[in-house]
């Protein structure tokens, strides 16, 4: 018996301009035991969220423009915890950049097989469902730096700075380890799964997110470290 058989599908929004597309996508996610809407746009996506309580978007991207980066900045403010996922034929690591940085969780280049696009939205989705902290895990602080993990909270000298949920996910697994580096393979497998070892640009993406955050001189961190050929390390109080 299937691993699924015995709960209910997970429901994944497509956004898909093209019809054929989203209809393509659909059947191909039913098929993988997902349960799939449609959206053409984010305008009839922000309806759809609204009527269902959907687990993952997955939407896909031909071309970025400015209003593809609003759309999702409103959906990473609207619905904080979703998975949101970018699947486009563009393989351009400024499209990741500007896109991880609005608050997606992570960009699919196709084509990739049917099973590792299932196996990445079960893993994204299988992280957001679990509860990353207990209400009784103490606040983490080293300097100006303040991580509340009980509030989702992250102050730097007093004043709240606003990460999104990978890059809060990232601090955290850093504080909870301050002065103990953490390496490549840990990371990625912890923040994207098993599945995702070749995301070393996307962690580097979201490290430069949090250093332009964090640190007074970007260029000259003095909090989250890198340590040549091996990982990152978040300085020890």
């Amino acid at each position: 018996m299937s691993e699924h058989a015995n709960r209910s599908p997970e429901k994944v929004l497509i956004i898909a301009e093209e019809s054929v597309l989203r209809s393509q996508l659909r059947r191909s996610l039913e098929l993988l035991g997902f349960d799939a809407g449609e959206a053409a746009n984010g305008e009839m996506a922000l309806t759809r969220l609204h009527m269902v309580d959907y687990d993952a978007i997955l939407s896909n991207l031909q071309f970025l423009e400015a209003d593809y980066l609003s759309i999702y900045r409103q959906f990473r403010a609207l619905y904080p915890r979703l998975p949101i996922l970018i699947l486009s034929a563009i393989d351009c690591v400024d499209n990741k950049v500007e896109l991880l940085e609005a608050g997606v969780d992570d960009y699919i280049v196709r084509p990739l097989p049917e099973r590792e696009l299932a196996a990445r939205l079960r893993s994204a989705i299988r992280r957001f469902r679990t509860p990353i902290v207990n209400s009784t895990e103490r606040r983490l602080t080293s300097g100006d730096i303040m991580l509340d993990p009980a509030k989702r909270r992250v102050e730097k000298a007093g004043s709240e700075v606003a990460l999104t949920p990978i890059e809060f996910r990232t601090l955290q697994l850093l504080m909870r380890q301050a002065g103990g580096p953490i390496c490549y393979s840990t990371l990625l497998s912890t923040l994207w799964g098993h599945e995702s070892q070749s995301h070393r640009e996307h962690l580097r993406v979201v490290i430069s997110a949090l250093r332009k955050k964090l640190e007074d001189n970007p260029s000259r961190p003095t909090y989250l470290i890198t340590h040549s050929h091996f990982g990152y390390s978040f300085r020890e109080s």
